[in-house]
């Protein structure tokens, strides 16, 4: 699986921003999907995910309230809907796919079998 990450930029405290990512698979609604960041100097966290059907979600707790994550399986796509952003959002993102066998949601890093390159959000105050 390909992934595609896109929509990154900069954006001042407050602003929004909408990441996409694309995947090359024609079976994506096989994959829990993910997106993970990683500020400079500092290890790649955990931001979200979502369901196979898109049905379940879930986020790190400094962001519930402000991200949302959808996808749309006829497109192949993911999204992250990003809101009332802080400068310590700052990060470069990242999107993933995990296939493993059970699980509604992955959290770790290593449930994730595929990854995107990574879009630059970069939050001004």
């Amino acid at each position: 699986v390909q992934l595609q990450a896109s929509g990154g930029g900069l954006v001042q405290a407050g602003g929004s921003l909408r990441l996409s990512c694309a995947a090359s698979e024609r079976t994506f609604s096989n994959y829990v999907m993910g997106w993970f960041r990683q500020a400079p100097g500092k290890e790649r966290k955990f931001v979200g995910t979502i369901s196979r059907s898109g049905d379940h979600t879930d986020y790190t707790d400094s962001v519930k309230g402000r991200f949302t994550i959808s996808r749309d399986n006829s497109k192949n796509a993911v999204y992250l809907q990003m809101n009332s952003l802080k400068p310590e959002d700052t990060a470069v993102y990242f999107c993933a796919a995990g296939s493993q066998i059970g699980g509604v949601l992955y959290y770790s890093a290593a449930s994730y079998n595929y990854w995107g390159q990574g879009t630059q959000v970069t939050v001004s105050s």
